[in-house]
């Protein structure tokens, strides 16, 4: 019996994700991109619905498609530093986050959470902003396994408007 090796041998071809070089050449001024979606109105910036003191955007860099983020208007690091009003409302939205999602998407779990500060994983640590991610079994497939990427199976302007024309 001859002993065989069999080599991992990494596949090196590019993942096609032109949508990332927004957030490589992002801005660079120091602007927080919750400030400016929450302030504007366009489409592009995926946002789903606007509250009074919260809104409801689509991850531009998701976990998984249909990642939203729920952040307060104003520009605050800490859950701390929200008022009533701003909490109350951020905890409706995110509730409400996982009915539209259940409603679009079917998934059979969440994750729902804040990572507050850098070293908690917070990509953006200076705006609190809470995470909704769907979930299904086996979502996690062969490719972060192996090489890091995910795979997000539809683009953000089709799910955006899904979950906008199902918030209504």
């Amino acid at each position: 019996m001859s002993a065989e090796r069999h080599d991992y041998v990494a596949d090196t071809r590019p993942v096609w994700a032109p949508w990332r070089i927004d957030y490589i050449r992002g801005p660079k001024s120091g602007e927080c991109f919750f400030c400016v979606k929450g302030a504007r109105d366009c489409l592009g910036d995926h946002v789903i619905y606007k509250g009074r003191h919260a809104f409801v955007l689509l991850n531009d860099y998701p976990y998984n498609s249909g990642h939203l983020l729920v952040a307060p208007y104003r520009h605050l690091a800490t859950m701390g530093e929200l008022n009533a009003d701003e909490r109350a409302e951020m905890m409706d939205l995110l509730i409400q986050a996982q009915a539209v999602l259940s409603a679009v998407m079917q998934p059979q779990a969440f994750n729902v959470g804040f990572n507050v500060g850098e070293a908690a994983g917070a990509g953006v640590k200076d705006h609190i902003h809470g995470h909704v991610v769907p979930r299904w079994q086996g979502d996690t497939n062969f490719m972060p396994v192996l090489g890091g990427p995910r795979v997000v199976p539809e683009a953000l302007d089709a799910t955006a408007e899904l979950l906008r024309q199902a918030w209504k």
